[in-house]
C-alpha cells in the first residue's frame, strides 16, 4: 500500500495536536478541520493546513460527515484520522471516508458498528467467554423497562448510551423515582454527544475499580494487549486520573482480562488501536463493560511504561504494517516498565461539583523536567468555548516505580498554574495525599464513585476551589476572526464594540430590504448587577456557564425545596439546577438561554 501523507484531522483540541505531533513525527503532512470557534485554537496554528467547517456548534461541524468528508476532499488528503469522541466511532463515517477514496485511520466499519453498539458487543463478548454483569440485550424505549429491570435484577443500575464513551450518556439510578429524569438525561445527553439517543441497561456494580486494556490489531487479524490501565478515579462517570500498569492486581487477574480482551478483538476483525474496558470488584468479580474503537485520551500512560507510540502505530497499521513490525511489538505483549500517572486538566471547578467553565487562559505555566510531559489543547491566550469539551489538557508523569511517580506528580502539580478559568489542579493535588490512592500498603481503596461516596464528603470544599470567579458580562478585549486563503489563515481584529456593530450590520445586510434601510446605532444601557433579581422571592442562580437545556417544572407551578427544576447544559455535559426554596416558581429564561454563572434563570415567590 502507497504511503499516507496527508492526513486530515476530524477532531479539535488535544487530541487533535497529538496527531499532528504524530504526522510531523512521521514526516506527514496534518490538516486541521475547525468550527468556528476553533478558529485561534493551537490545533490549527499547529496544522501545516487548515480548513472551515462553516459552523459554530459540534452537530454543524465536528459531528458533520458531509462537511468533513469536504474538507478533506478540498485538501487533497490522502486518509481522515477521527481522534476519540465525535465521529470517532461512527461506522457510516468511516464508511464515507473510504467511498470517497480516502484511508480510515482506525477499525473497519463493520468492526465499528458491531463494538460501538454496546448490545452487540456485550454479545460478541459471552462469546468470547468474557465475563459479564447482567444486563439488557436491546436497547429500552421507555422509562417503564429500565423499572421493569431493576425489579427483576435490583438496584443500582446504570442507564447507558449505546453508542456513548467517555461517561456521556451515562447515568446511575439509585432510586426508581428517579429513573424516569436518568432515562430522559441519558438520552438526551447521548443524543448531543453521539447524535444517537439509544440506551440500554446494566446492573451496576457498588464499588468496582475500572480497568482496561490496550489493544491493537492489523489487517491479517493479530491481535495484542499492550498493557493495563487503571481508570478508577471518575466523577460524574468522567475520568479524571488514570495511570499504568494498573496497580495492585493479581497476576491472574491480568492475565484473565488480557486474554479476554484479545479474544473479543479477535472474534471483530479488530484493527488498529483499541481499548476493552472492564470492572473489577473487590472480591475479584470481573465484568466486561465495553470496547473503544478509537484511541483513548488515556492513551499516554501506556505509551510511557511500554515505550510504544500508539498514534504512529495507528498510521503504520493503517499504511498496512503488521503487529510485529511496530517499534516496541515485535515480541508481542511489551512488559511494563516503571509507572505512569495522567492528570485531565479540565476546565471544571472541583468546589461546586465540577462544573464546566467556559472562559479565557490568562496565563499557563507548564511544569517540566524528568518524566514530565504536557499533552495541550491550548496556550496561554486561548479562549475556551462552552460548545465543546471541558479538557484543556494532560499532564502525564512517569518513573520508575508508582511511589516515585507519585513524589513526581506531586512536584509537576505544584508547577502547574492556569489562570482565567477553574481548573480541577486543586482537586489533583489533593488526591495526591489520600491514603486510599497511595496505598503504599497495597491497600488500594479507590473505586468508580469513590470521589463522590468517600473523598468529597471528609473534605473542605472551598480548598479545592478552582478558581470560578461568576464574572458576567461581555468580554472588552479585541474580538479577533480570521480569513481563510487556500488553506492559510490571515487573522483579522476588531475592537469589541466594533465587531457587535458590524455583526449587527452583517446580519441586516442579509435581508432583501437592507439597502433601503437606514441603520441607526445607539449606546446599549447595561443594568445594574441586581438588575436581573427578583425584589420578591428567592433568586434561582445558575451554577455553571453554558445553555439552559430545559425546564423540567411549569412556569407558575409550586416547587418544594430540593426538587429538580432546570437543566443546564455546558461543555457536553448536564447540570441539574435545585429549587433553592418551597414556592410558586417564576421563569425568566428561556430553554436555548445562553446563561452565565451566577446569573438569575428566575426565582420562587
Amino acid at each position: 500500500m502507497p504511503r499516507l501523507q496527508r492526513i486530515l484531522i476530524a477532531n479539535r483540541g488535544e487530541i487533535a495536536v497529538r496527531i499532528i505531533h504524530a504526522c510531523h513525527d512521521t514526516g506527514r503532512t496534518a490538516i486541521a478541520a475547525y468550527a468556528d470557534p476553533d478558529a485561534d485554537a493551537l490545533f490549527v496554528h499547529l496544522a501545516d493546513e487548515a480548513y472551515s467547517l462553516q459552523g459554530a456548534d459540534a452537530k454543524s461541524t465536528y459531528l458533520n460527515i458531509d462537511a468533513i468528508i469536504g474538507a478533506a476532499k478540498k485538501a487533497h488528503a490522502d486518509a481522515v484520522h477521527p481522534g476519540y469522541g465525535f465521529l470517532a466511532e461512527n461506522a457510516d463515517f468511516a464508511e464515507a471516508v473510504i467511498a470517497a477514496g480516502m484511508t480510515w485511520i482506525g477499525p473497519g466499519p463493520d468492526t465499528i458498528r458491531a463494538l460501538g453498539s454496546k448490545v452487540e458487543a456485550r454479545r460478541i463478548a459471552a462469546k468470547a467467554g468474557a465475563p459479564m454483569a447482567p444486563g439488557t440485550t436491546g436497547p429500552v424505549r421507555e422509562p417503564s423497562e429500565v423499572v421493569a429491570f431493576a425489579e427483576r435484577h435490583g438496584l443500582p443500575l446504570a442507564i447507558k448510551a449505546v453508542y456513548g464513551g467517555g461517561g456521556r450518556g451515562l447515568k446511575v439510578v439509585h432510586q426508581l423515582e428517579d429513573v424516569r429524569e436518568a432515562f430522559v438525561s441519558a438520552t438526551h445527553e447521548a443524543e448531543l454527544a453521539f447524535g444517537n439517543g439509544d440506551c440500554f441497561i446494566e446492573r451496576f456494580l457498588a464499588r468496582p475499580r475500572h480497568v482496561e486494556v490496550q489493544v491493537l490489531g492489523d489487517r491479517t487479524g493479530s491481535v495484542v494487549a499492550v498493557g493495563t490501565r487503571d481508570c478508577s478515579l471518575q466523577r460524574r462517570n468522567q475520568k479524571l486520573i488514570e495511570e499504568a500498569p494498573a496497580p495492585f492486581l493479581p497476576d491472574g487477574t491480568v492475565r484473565r482480562l488480557e486474554s479476554a480482551a484479545v479474544a473479543i478483538c479477535e472474534r471483530a476483525h479488530y484493527e488498529s488501536a483499541g481499548t476493552v474496558e472492564f470492572l473489577v470488584d473487590p472480591d475479584g468479580t470481573m465484568s466486561f463493560m465495553e470496547v473503544n474503537t478509537r484511541i483513548q485520551v488515556e492513551h499516554p500512560v501506556t505509551e510511557a511504561v511500554t515505550g510504544v507510540d500508539l498514534v504512529a502505530a495507528q498510521l503504520a497499521v493503517a499504511e498496512g504494517a503488521r503487529i510485529a513490525e511496530i517499534p516496541g511489538l515485535e515480541d508481542g505483549t511489551p512488559a511494563a516498565r516503571g509507572h505512569a500517572i495522567e492528570f485531565r486538566i479540565n476546565a471544571e471547578d472541583p468546589a461546586l461539583g465540577f462544573v464546566p467553565f467556559p472562559g479565557t487562559v490568562e496565563k499557563l505555566r507548564v511544569p517540566t523536567g524528568p518524566g514530565v510531559r504536557f499533552d495541550s489543547g491550548v496556550a496561554a491566550g486561548d479562549s475556551i468555548p462552552g460548545q465543546f469539551d471541558s479538557m484543556l489538557a494532560k499532564l502525564v508523569i512517569s518513573a520508575p516505580s508508582r511511589e516515585a511517580c507519585l513524589a513526581r506528580a506531586r512536584r509537576a502539580l505544584a508547577e502547574l498554574a492556569i489562570a482565567g478559568i477553574p481548573t480541577v489542579i486543586p482537586f489533583d493535588r489533593a488526591v495526591l495525599e489520600q491514603p486510599a490512592f497511595i496505598a503504599g500498603d497495597a491497600d488500594f481503596g479507590v473505586y468508580t464513585r469513590w470521589i463522590e461516596e468517600e473523598f468529597l464528603p471528609t473534605v473542605d470544599a472551598a480548598s479545592l476551589s478552582g478558581g470560578a470567579c461568576g464574572r458576567r458580562g461581555a468580554p472588552t478585549h479585541p474580538v479577533e476572526s480570521w480569513l481563510e486563503i487556500d488553506g492559510r489563515r490571515v487573522r483579522l481584529g476588531l475592537p469589541a464594540g466594533l465587531a457587535s456593530l458590524a455583526a449587527f450590520a452583517a446580519s441586516l445586510s442579509d435581508s432583501p430590504e437592507s439597502d433601503k434601510q437606514n441603520v441607526f446605532f445607539a449606546p446599549q444601557m447595561s443594568d445594574s448587577p441586581e438588575s436581573d433579581k427578583y425584589e420578591v422571592g428567592m433568586a434561582i442562580e445558575s451554577t455553571i456557564t453554558g445553555t439552559l437545556s430545559r425546564w423540567l417544572v411549569d412556569d407558575g407551578a409550586q416547587v418544594r425545596e430540593g426538587d429538580l427544576i432546570a437543566v443546564l447544559e455546558a461543555m457536553k455535559m448536564e447540570t441539574e439546577i435545585i429549587a433553592p426554596s418551597s414556592g410558586i416558581l417564576h421563569r425568566s429564561a428561556h430553554v436555548g438561554d445562553p446563561v452565565q454563572y451566577g446569573e438569575s434563570l428566575g426565582c420562587i415567590e
